[in-house]
């Protein structure tokens, strides 16, 4: 699991690409991480926990002969056709964890990080009333933002966060954490100019994100303290192609320890390989300024020349190294 970063005060945050592939252990994988991470425990949770006959959801099936696109399409508009969101009682005898393996198998399945319409008409029929409102934004912030969820997707959760707030289902209070979310999940997307800000080296010399010559930079949120840290180094350094890159100058990885306490980064300096800069964030700004969404770390973002984000809070090698084959 991801660690989660120290945390600026007064801010609450809660713990967070959908890939196409169909993989059941995918939707497994989700399923683990969503439940054992927890997250609100809604009306719903308790009284799907006492019933003693679950109701279950059932989605439609594609029409016969339908080719793998048309299923997709026909599935990704289809997918909810036979749940009734009028129907509150069925929240009382809701199998919670087949609700999220459902909506967990839709995104995965259906639904295409750069399409979010789907996730959008989803949260518009589920806001016939409150209780399936807050019912279906529970699953989503499961799935879609929980950091230890293979599915998270900021893209897929701004809809979510913008029906939260179109809904009439809300007071100005309830508003206050679905307006920050949004705010912070509209930084530094995919395709747009990433947060610039001023680092620190161990010699005391100070530079900028910015200020980094490279066809690619690999801003990498880490804390040496971290487990998951350690082995997402690892696997950057055992990655032929981040190497040969990094040899030849075409990517420059800039590690940012994040967090106030210094101690630590300090201590562990002799971590990082030599070939990355290893920096500090000396002011504070990153979190206390919350210029990128750090729910949890690792965190690696990938940028172009002109710095801007290709991929967005990643914790995946893999991912890193196709975005830049699809450029070459």
């Amino acid at each position: 699991m991801k660690c989660p970063p120290a945390l600026p005060p007064l801010v609450r945050r809660v713990r967070r690409i959908a890939s196409r592939a169909v993989r059941p252990a995918v939707v497994a994988l989700v399923l683990c991480c969503v439940v054992s991470c927890g997250g609100r425990r809604t009306r719903a949770d308790a009284l799907s926990a006492a019933a003693p006959e679950p109701a279950v959801f059932r989605s439609v099936r594609p029409p016969a002969g339908c080719s793998g696109e048309e299923r997709a399409a026909y599935m990704r508009t289809h997918y909810w056709d036979r749940f009734d969101f009028a129907d509150t009682l069925f929240l009382s005898r809701a199998d919670t964890l087949e609700m999220l393996r459902a909506f967990a198998a839709y995104v995965a399945q259906y639904v295409r990080p750069d399409d979010p319409a789907p996730i959008d008409m989803l949260m518009r029929r589920a806001s016939a009333s409150r209780p399936m409102f807050e019912y279906f934004w529970m699953l989503a912030e499961r799935v879609l933002r929980d950091p230890n969820s293979p599915l998270r997707s900021d893209e897929l959760y701004i809809p979510v966060l913008r029906a939260a707030l179109a809904s009439p289902w809300l007071d100005r209070w309830e508003r206050i954490r679905p307006e920050h979310e949004l705010r912070l999940a509209l930084r530094n997307r995919v395709g747009q100019p990433a947060s610039d800000f001023r680092y620190r080296l161990a010699s005391g010399a100070e530079g900028t994100l910015y200020g980094i010559r490279a066809e690619y930079t690999l801003l990498y949120f880490a804390n040496p303290d971290c487990p998951m840290c350690r082995r997402l180094s690892g696997e950057l350094l055992a990655s032929p192609l981040l190497n040969e890159l990094t040899e030849r100058g075409t990517l420059c990885v800039l590690a940012v320890y994040p967090d106030a306490d210094l101690s630590a980064w300090r201590a562990r300096r002799d971590g990082m390989p030599a070939a990355w800069i290893d920096a500090c964030d000396p002011r504070g700004v990153i979190l206390g300024g919350e210029l990128y969404d750090l729910r949890a770390i690792p965190s690696l973002y990938l940028l172009d020349r002109e710095k801007c984000v290709l991929v967005k809070d990643s914790a995946s090698v893999p991912e890193i190294e196709r975005a830049i084959d699809r450029r070459s």
